[in-house]
């Protein structure tokens, strides 16, 4: 049986900590690394283990690299504080685990849940993501936004799914949309020449338009609208962030 380690990233998630750890409390060790939190995410995560680094935030994969190295074991199962593994995902992981996995990394498809509805279009359907992996033969690629691991070896998919729950509150998505669109403009700025209309104008709107139209998103009702408005608006706060950074650069 191959030992697993369940990493959890956070920061002032008091609200979803206990149940995140509770959701792969069948791995061999959880180790949560918060960011300093301020409220009582650290309180709460000691009612369940007791292997807690704090490491200073910068962006999402330099957070993760710097955390998988101090896991004990050999594989990583690596969520988000807004993100539970489900009964059917632990049972698999546990079956993988006992025989010889052939595959260094495997995606896992995620559930996600927006204001309290499931969603099933807007490109939900495809969303999935690496987060069960060997520790010494995987990384994160070092971007700021969209990060994903890179390895030499193959990479498999299992059968059952991750739910996310992205949204607790307006406000608290606003600001994720906010600190997000600063790495993405990061990302994007040796990519993207001049901005012009067409990034503030254009890319925005195809942005909705894909979500709402072409993903099918408007079957998902009010909701779909409103990711899809989020998305648009995302885009739009992110040339914003670029052009505002190349001013401040170029003073």
């Amino acid at each position: 049986m191959h030992k697993l380690t369940a990493i959890i990233t956070c920061k002032n998630e008091e609200d979803n900590i206990e149940n995140v750890i509770k959701s792969v409390d069948f791995a061999d060790e959880v180790m949560v690394v918060d960011s300093y939190s301020t409220d009582k995410t650290v309180e709460l995560a000691r009612k369940h283990t007791n292997f807690i680094l704090e490491h200073e935030y910068i962006y999402p994969a330099d957070q993760k690299n710097w955390a998988i190295p101090q896991a004990n074991n050999e594989w990583i199962l690596l969520l988000d504080a807004d993100e539970r593994a489900t009964e059917g995902l632990k049972e698999e992981v546990l079956e993988l685990l006992k025989g010889d996995p052939q595959r260094d990394a495997y995606w896992i498809r995620r559930e996600n849940y927006f204001m309290g509805k499931k969603l099933r279009f807007g490109g939900t359907q495809s969303d999935k993501v690496i987060r069960l992996f060997k520790r010494d033969t995987c990384r994160y690629e070092d971007k700021h936004l969209h990060e994903e691991i890179i390895t030499e070896g193959e990479v498999g998919i299992l059968r059952n799914k991750l739910v996310h729950y992205s949204y607790k509150s307006l406000e608290h998505y606003l600001d994720k949309i906010t600190r997000y669109t600063v790495y993405g403009a990061k990302d994007f700025d040796h990519k993207t020449g001049v901005i012009t209309p067409f990034h503030y104008v254009i890319k925005p709107a195809f942005k909705f338009v894909s979500f709402y139209v072409l993903k099918l998103g408007f079957l998902d009702g009010f909701v779909g609208f409103v990711v899809a408005a989020l998305a648009s608006y995302s885009v739009l706060l992110r040339y914003t962030k670029l052009a505002e950074i190349r001013r401040e650069t170029n003073k």
